[in-house]
């Protein structure tokens, strides 16, 4: 047997860079600024413990036999309320509950595309999304970004050219490059996707972790207020903001796709753990959520603004970057041409690891970038990594 036997669609599948560079990662002494792995700190040892002890006691059962494929009914409806919470009306029988937002993707894609259809994603944009875009055979197109997210006039001018099947996009504190959409050009994007009739797949894993008291409408909740409801489909996470080994996510979904994406979670998996669906609804019956969150977005505001200073002391002269506002990861770009891919030997001498940039462009990459994640390093090894880092220049 070769790779003769093999479906030309996997054949051509490479792997994860990120997950690469894990590897490296767990080499002793190598402080990873790589993946963007919430740090374990920030995990609400006591909530979960008491969490645990409630399913037990009141949902063994529930937790340990079969479940829907929709999601647990329970859970379905406490993230109904936590989605009202951020302005999305969303009934329980529009959510779709996955194993994280990589699933999510993965079932929206298989749902709604097919070889050769049109996607269009940010450059850059999460790398994962380009593998599950990629293994659908998509024809995957990009436009820019800038400070404010998305270029969508951009997007409009390749609206003249071609005929999408949907547009996938982080608009808040987006993976990589840690932008937000404005809310002028989210209300474009709405309208453009009602005027050419393509899809919008908002992924929203980092919306919560907002260093600023300024908020941001979601694209779903702009497209309810505008009369495009079924142009948006909105997917996050627990994974940054509860416990990523949970592996619990979902997806609302406007009626017209529900059905379809519902079966096409039963032919991946049946139903999401429901140990662990029914260990996030004992979890959030607790109430302590909203506070965990303030905590998490303390912590991860201390270590960006940490790390900006950082870099901008240290590899001013060197590097600039667009400064973070949210989420989990710092996005830089060298000043003069530089190839970050090949410059990783040399920082891994010095026991540092990053993302280089190059692997979260699906065309036209940019060899002097890369990505710097925060979230997991104490503050002391942030430090230390920005040292290692411009020991390794050239």
């Amino acid at each position: 047997m070769n790779n003769t036997h093999l479906a030309k669609s996997v054949d051509a599948l490479k792997p994860s860079a990120i997950r690469e560079l894990l590897k490296h990662s767990k080499m002793p002494g190598v402080i990873s600024l790589g993946g963007g792995i919430p740090s374990p700190e920030l995990f609400d040892k006591a909530g979960l413990e008491i969490a645990t002890r409630n399913m037990m006691e009141n949902q063994f059962l529930d937790a340990f036999q079969y479940g829907l494929s929709e999601g647990y009914p329970p859970l379905r409806e406490a993230i109904g309320a936590l989605c009202r919470g951020r302005g999305i009306e969303a009934t329980p029988e529009g959510i779709l509950i996955t194993n994280g937002s990589q699933q999510s993707l993965d079932i929206l894609v298989r749902t709604l595309i097919n070889p050769g259809d049109k996607v269009v994603v940010e450059r850059p944009t999460y790398l994962a999304a380009l593998q599950v875009l990629q293994l659908s055979q998509a024809n995957i197109l990009s436009v820019g970004t800038d400070k404010d997210g998305m270029i969508v006039d951009e997007l409009e001018a390749l609206l003249q050219q071609h005929s999408l099947k949907a547009v996938y996009i982080v608009p808040t504190f987006g993976n990589p490059g840690g932008v937000v959409l404005s809310d002028a050009r989210r209300r474009k994007l709405v309208q453009l996707a009602k005027q050419y009739s393509f899809v919008i797949i908002e992924d929203d894993p980092y919306g919560e972790i907002n260093f600023t008291d300024q908020t941001y409408k979601t694209l779903f909740q702009h497209a309810q207020e505008s009369g495009s409801e079924g142009h948006v489909i909105y997917t996050s996470t627990f994974s940054k903001i509860l416990a990523p080994g949970l592996r619990v996510g979902w997806v609302v979904l406007p009626e017209w796709v529900r059905q379809k994406a519902t079966i096409v979670k039963q032919a991946t998996d049946l139903h999401t753990s429901a140990h662990s669906q029914a260990m996030a609804a004992s979890y959030l019956a607790l109430g302590r959520l909203t506070d965990q969150i303030q905590i998490i977005r303390q912590a991860y505001r201390e270590k960006g603004y940490f790390l900006a200073d950082m870099m901008r002391s240290e590899l001013g002269d060197h590097i600039s970057f667009h400064m973070p506002q949210g989420g989990m990861f710092l996005w830089a770009t060298f000043r003069y041409d530089f190839d970050t891919t090949a410059w990783l030997s040399r920082t891994l001498e010095e026991k540092v690891v990053y993302v280089p940039g190059e692997f979260f462009f699906s065309d036209h990459p940019d060899k002097r970038t890369l990505r710097l994640s925060f979230a997991t390093p104490t503050m002391n090894e942030l430090e230390e990594a920005v040292r290692r880092l411009k020991k390794a220049l050239p």
